[in-house]
This record gives structure tokens, sequence and C-alpha cells, in this order.
């Protein structure tokens, strides 16, 4: 039996879904980590724009805490930080930079990046503009965790002298995204995300046209922070928020659902968003954009419906049986529930964290020595 790990994370919400995908990200991987028996310390930066809308107060998986700003996280979560086994600071975090230097400054375990926009990071490190990591804290930390696979992990590692880059997808709790067998088909094609400009696009083409050339089939995209003047086709209905819990049952009144991706992500490749994963695992057949390392994950025809016009959806909706779209579904469900669920994901994290233990025991060696300021 493996032994038990201290782990603390800093990341950008782990108590509200609303408006950001990390939630859900993060709720998965520690529920997996806290089956594998490990002890999690999450530590949430206190917003008001999540504080509005949290969804998940006791996450019973993991502690939870809120700080209110770099004193009050040094004050009062300085020794938690130093006397974890690993600590691992996640993408978008509020003055990510500073909270960076406090862990390495800290940290006697390992430490490790979780970058949940490895695109995004990365075309804001080529200048150094992130707000969130510099390209100074790149090479310090032990373990670049990356939400993106493929070439980026080497772009890096070369470019940014990260020590070692690694894939961790996102993933799905295999517990909870389930099919529901109660839920109606009230929608031939549905959405649910974040309005982003440079998604939008995608939407408009892949859904919103697609609803308009097909005027008596039912259309629906769920998600915030839509501006309100986008025309909307009198057939597509709009959900302005949908919490985790409602997911499954969204994901089941589906006959599709769409899969759009975001222009850095699409440019990066191998990106699988949570959406992806969660609507597999509800049993919900999934049309996709294209991007490279999609078939890879989910093989096209068999596992999910690539689109690249509207022609391409209209296609889908009105030529595939419910037969075909079963087995598709069936399909991408056995995958993702094999590969890409939070104990799966969980044991990957738990295989990098103990072959980097004797970084750890480095920089404990380096603390009591003096050489790393662990002190109140």
């Amino acid at each position: 039996m493996s032994p038990s790990l201290s782990i603390v994370v800093l990341g950008l919400s782990l108590s509200s879904s609303w408006g950001n995908g990390h939630a859900t990200t993060y709720r998965a991987l520690l529920r997996g980590l806290a089956r594998l028996g490990h002890r999690i310390h999450f530590l949430e930066r206190d917003v008001p724009w999540y504080a509005q809308n949290r969804d998940l107060l006791d996450p019973g998986f993991c502690r939870l805490d809120f700080y209110s700003g770099l004193a009050d996280l040094k004050k009062r979560f300085g020794r938690i930080i130093s006397s974890a086994d690993a600590v691992l600071v996640g993408s978008y975090v509020p003055d990510g930079r500073e909270v960076i230097d406090l862990v390495l400054d800290r940290a006697t375990g390992i430490v490790g990046f979780y970058d949940i926009d490895t695109p995004v990071t990365a075309t804001h490190l080529a200048e150094d503009r992130s707000d969130y990591i510099s390209v100074r804290q790149v090479p310090q930390f032990d373990l670049y965790l990356s939400f993106s696979g493929g070439p980026i992990l080497q772009h890096i590692e070369r470019r940014f002298r990260a020590r070692r880059a690694e894939a961790l997808y996102c993933a799905v709790d295999e517990a909870f995204y389930r099919p529901r067998q109660d839920a109606g088909k009230q929608w031939d094609l549905g959405y649910l995300g974040t309005y982003s400009p440079d998604r939008q696009p995608k939407l408009e083409q892949l859904l919103i046209e697609t609803a308009r050339h097909l005027p008596n089939r039912r259309f629906v995209v769920a998600g915030p922070q839509y501006p309100d003047d986008i025309v909307w086709p009198m057939n597509v209905d709009r959900i302005e928020h949908l919490a985790p819990a409602d997911h499954p049952a969204f994901y089941s009144s589906l006959r599709f659902t769409l899969n759009a991706t975001r222009s850095d992500m699409v440019a990066a490749g191998w990106s699988p968003s949570v959406r992806l994963f969660e609507a597999a695992a509800c049993g919900t057949p999934i049309i996709s954009d294209p991007w490279d390392g999609l078939t890879d994950i989910l093989p096209e025809h068999r596992a999910i419906v690539v689109a690249r016009s509207t022609d391409d959806v209209i296609s889908a909706l009105a030529h595939s049986s419910d037969a075909r779209r079963l087995q598709m579904a069936a399909t991408a469900r056995e995958i993702v529930l094999s590969n890409h669920t939070g104990s799966a994901r969980a044991q990957q994290l738990e295989r990098f964290l103990f072959s980097l233990s004797d970084v750890g025991t480095a920089r404990a060696g380096l603390a009591q020595a003096g050489e790393v300021i662990v002190s109140d």
C-alpha cells in the first residue's frame, strides 16, 4: 500500500464552478486522491464573484479554506505549506507570481505547478506577461503539470527550462457523471460552456447557424457571460448557469452535445476539455470541432463526430440513427471511464509525486540547513 501524502493545492477555485472550468477539474482529481488515502488541503483566494456563486462549501474529500490576500495566506497557512509533502499551485491564481514565490520560499516538500490553461500560459510566458507565473519561476518547479499534452510539453521544457513537464489532462468524476435514465430528450443539440470571444465563432458556425437551417429542431446553450447583443434563433434556448449537480441531467437530455474549443487550445492540440469527458461519461453522443490529438483520445466515427462545417452538424443531426448514436456514445463512455476519470488522473499524479520523493527529501534538507525560510 502506498504511503499517504499531505498535499496542499492553491487553485483558482474549488468552491465555485461559476464561469470557470477549474473547479470541476480540481474536484475530480482531489476526490481521486482522497480515495487513494492522501490528505488534501485546498486554499482558495476569497473573491466576491465566486463567493456569490459557491456550489461546494463542504467538499468532504479535502479541507477547504479561504484567504483574503498574500499577507493572510502567509500568516495563517505558511506553516501548512512548509510542512506538506507536496504543494501544487494552479494557473490563474490571483497574485499568482507572489503566491508562487511564497511557496518556493517556504515549501520543504515537492513543489509543482498545475497549468489548466497551458496554451494561454505559453503564449504569455513568451513575453513574460502572465499575471500568475513568471518565466524565472518555471525552472524552480520540481514538476510542471499541464492540461495539454503533445508537443507543448517539450516546448515548455526547452523554451522555459521546466525541469519536468508532464501531461495531466482534466478528468471526470466517474461516481457523479453518469447517464440519467429519467431525463427525456428535450434538445437535438446542446452546448455547455462559459462565453469566450475566441470560441464564439465556432459556436456560431456549428450550433447557431445549424439552428437557423433546422428551424424544426431544438437547441440549447447553457453558461454565463454571453453578451446581450447575441441574436439567438427562436429555436435556441438559453440557460444562464448550470451548477455541476445539474450537468448529468442536462447532458442526458440531449441527442447530441457540441464540444467547441478555444483557439489557443486548437493551436496547441491535445487539450481535451472537461466538458468532453463529462458528456462522454453521461453517455451523450458528441460532435466536436477538429484539433490535433482529439481522435487519439476519441476515435472519429467510432466514438465522436468531427464537424468541420455547419453542413457536417446538419448531416449528423439529420442522418444519425438512434442505434449509431447510442453505439458511438457507449464507445466514448467506455474510453473515458477507462482512462480519464478522477481516479485514473489521481493515480497518474501519485506516480509523478512518488518518483520525485528524493526531491522533497533534498528540499527538506536545505530547509533544515537554513537555506529555505519556513518560520513565520
